[in-house]
């Protein structure tokens, strides 16, 4: 089975190839698209709705889209869906997680969940998949793998940071992992 992954951040599409390599998933680029799809929701579900949607009605494919969110406690939730973009639209990972640890500097309720929303749109229908993955924010760095704010969040049960974990045990544990194995599962039924 092939599908389109509206994506397109090269991290996230290795992570979903190397958690499925059963499946043929195709980038945008590789699927002729070479343009940034706006996400204007106000949740995740709506901007993985968005996305998904933007492929499958340009080329009638069935296709998925994620969204995932960093909810930090002492934040309310922040930055939630607007993670990719916290520091400001030309802000990028660094600036993402120095404003983050400049947030909770003070904070010593340091609880997170990251949480992905999957929408597959399969024949024109859509279908949902959440996963989450509850941990706390470290006080500094820890690792130099994954991206995000990998470096700064340590999943519950664990003593090394998504940054210093093989891609393979992310995969196994973490929101977009859970995620994508709710995906993997509805497909095994068709």
């Amino acid at each position: 089975m092939s599908l389109i992954f509206a994506t397109n951040n090269l991290h996230k599409l290795a992570e979903i190839r190397s958690a499925v390599p059963q499946l043929s998933i195709q980038g945008l680029s590789e699927s002729g698209v070479n343009e940034d799809i706006p996400e204007t929701g106000t949740t995740l579900q709506e901007n993985a709705r968005q996305k998904a949607r933007h492929i499958y009605d340009k080329l009638g494919e069935n296709c998925f889209a994620d969204d995932t969110g960093l909810e930090v406690s002492a934040l309310n939730g922040a930055p939630g869906v607007y993670s990719a973009r916290y520091a400001g639209p030309d802000g990028n990972f660094e600036d993402n997680n120095r404003k983050l640890l400049g947030a909770l500097k003070e904070s010593v309720n340091r609880k997170a969940q990251f949480r992905t929303v999957i929408c597959l749109i399969q024949d024109g229908n859509e279908h949902y998949f959440e996963g989450i993955c509850p941990g706390d924010i470290l006080e500094e760095y820890a690792g130099s793998k994954g991206f995000g704010y990998d470096p700064i969040f340590k999943p519950y049960g664990f003593k090394e940071s998504f940054a210093e974990m093989s891609m393979e045990t992310k995969n196994e544990i973490s929101h977009r992992g859970l995620a994508v194995k709710k995906l993997i599962s509805f497909l095994n039924t068709l």
